[in-house]
């Protein structure tokens, strides 16, 4: 079957910002005043495999990147033979395609490639006494969810007493949030041996005290909201620091909080916890290895998604009559282009 292969130059809602100047990996725009930042182009691909039972309806989700102050995204290319319609989650508005297969499709497996352009800019917070003393500003849409509880991660008990024992005699959010982010990065381990680590369960991290970025964000976003400032999780994929093209094994996840008057401050802290030299930049600052795609925990895609909601969406997702399906095969790899090739690809 001819393979469909679309060039959408706009896609949902993206603001897809062109590149005036970026520095890091491209000397010929650099410049003392520039934002560090990382232009690459990403690949995600997906094999489905052949449905055994495909008498009912199969979906196939899939993330799509996001853009923002941070991050363009440009020249997105999806390669199937399969239908597919874009859409949002409804709580957090995470960008996906959803591709709904024929029945022939389902029973035979197919194929999906997503590749697109990116540059990612430093996000880097300037945490001094403006933001010890921060004026109201604007509401951020949103910011009640980011004080509730996930699935698995409760908001009481072991969260609840570890923040207020962290944070006692902290008079500011800021003073806070800092406790909280080093009490998390000197107590927890980066540890993906034997079981439990990797879920993002808040209460087994704090208990373990080992786990991968999703244990160490999991127990900061717990803690933080616990102390009443709004917190949330993100999760993308990292791009190595000096390489300039490879595969990536998985996933990389990180935070952001809320300081009113300031806005969101961006947290890295198991990224701290493997370089120590840059924890106090991981405190306000994201850097330019990594590509976000989507926000939050406990994610219902749409109403055709009819099992459990997902703990996170970074990967994709399948259902055959209201299934998961098993075995979804992927394979993530980026290549760092210039400005030269990413001026060529916009006209």
């Amino acid at each position: 079957m001819t393979r469909l292969r679309l060039a959408l130059s706009s896609i949902l809602a993206f603001t897809l910002v062109a590149v005036v100047a970026y520095a890091g990996h491209d000397k010929d725009v650099q410049s003392s005043t520039a934002v560090p930042a990382r232009a690459f182009e990403f690949t995600y691909q997906v094999h489905v495999p052949a449905v055994a039972d495909s008498a009912g309806p199969t979906h196939l989700w899939i993330p799509l990147p996001q853009a923002d102050s941070y991050q363009d995204v440009r020249s997105l290319h999806i390669d199937s033979p399969v239908w597919y319609a874009q859409g949002r989650d409804a709580e957090y508005g995470n960008h996906f395609a959803v591709f709904t297969p024929t029945k022939a499709q389902a029973a035979t497996g197919f194929d999906v490639q997503l590749r697109f352009t990116a540059v990612r800019r430093e996000h880097r917070v300037a945490l001094n006494e403006a933001a010890l003393t921060s004026l109201p500003g604007s509401p951020e849409p949103n910011l009640k969810r980011y004080l509730q509880p996930d699935n698995l991660v409760p908001l009481n008990g072991t969260i609840a007493e570890l923040a207020k024992e962290h944070t006692a005699g902290d008079t500011t959010p800021i003073q806070k949030a800092r406790h909280i982010y080093d009490y998390v990065v000197a107590t927890m381990r980066y540890d993906k041996t034997g079981e439990g680590w990797g879920r993002g369960d808040a209460v087994w991290a704090c208990t373990s005290k080992r786990g991968n970025c999703t244990d160490f964000h999991s127990l900061f976003i717990g803690m933080m909201r616990s102390s009443g400032i709004p917190a949330r999780f993100e999760i993308g994929f990292p791009l190595p620091e000096g390489k300039t093209e490879g595969d990536i094994p998985g996933y990389h996840c990180w935070a952001e909080f809320y300081l009113s008057g300031i806005g969101w401050v961006p947290v890295d802290a198991s990224e701290a916890w493997k370089n120590p030299a840059k924890r106090d930049f991981f405190f306000g600052a994201h850097d330019t290895n990594r590509i976000f795609f989507t926000y939050g925990r406990d994610i219902r895609l749409s109403p055709d998604q009819k099992s459990d909601p997902l703990n996170y969406f970074i990967y994709p997702y399948a259902e055959t009559n209201g299934k998961p399906v098993k075995d979804l095969q992927t394979h993530f790899s980026f290549r760092d282009v210039s400005a030269t090739q990413l001026t060529t690809e916009s006209h």
